[in-house]
């Protein structure tokens, strides 16, 4: 744990603020969910809850089903990093923080398709080259909880309809099982 140096008091409601600096540092936006743990020492430790965190395994499953149909490296984000990965070397690319286009773009609940003669342009993940050449936001009890990206082929071939089709069932069905 690394100390801030900053103290904040409890209101008579129970209610700690959150300083602003720290909510843009950790990412924590508004309406954010936030887990609470506790330790015998006394400690009292807020963490980022990801839903489509708690299906990490499902979605590393499907990853690999998903990269067997396409032929293209799965890459499936919780809001704020990648959870699972499949086709690609896991330890360089799990829990790599997203981008902020891939970010804004699934605010606004748009996908994003590779289309021919255009370059890759959408890195889903910080610090790594590869781009998607589909991206398509994940959906739950009407919420954005993350997104499926398949990657972009080395050759810069486009994604076939079929790969679009298959990223966007995959969408819908990790956001269909979050809401169970």
């Amino acid at each position: 744990m690394k100390a801030t140096g900053i103290v904040r008091r409890i209101d008579d409601l129970g209610r700690v603020v959150i300083p602003k600096e720290i909510r843009r540092t950790m990412r924590i936006r508004e309406g954010d969910p936030l887990e609470i743990f506790t330790s015998n020492d006394g400690d009292v430790i807020f963490k980022k809850y990801s839903p489509i965190g708690e299906l990490a395994n499902f979605a590393a499953q499907y990853a690999e089903v998903l990269v067997k149909g396409t032929n293209l490296p799965v890459v499936i984000c919780d809001r704020d990093a990648c959870v699972a990965v499949s086709g690609l070397a896991k330890r360089e690319i799990l829990e790599r923080r997203l981008t902020r286009p891939l970010e804004e773009l699934m605010e606004q609940r748009k996908s994003y398709i590779l289309t021919p003669g255009a370059e890759p342009r959408l890195q889903p993940l910080e610090g790594v080259e590869r781009a998607a050449a589909v991206a398509v936001p994940v959906l739950a009890g009407g919420d954005v909880v993350g997104a499926v990206c398949l990657m972009a082929a080395e050759t810069g071939a486009v994604p076939t309809e079929t790969d679009v089709k298959l990223t966007q069932v995959a969408a819908a069905f990790l956001g269909r099982q979050m809401e169970e």
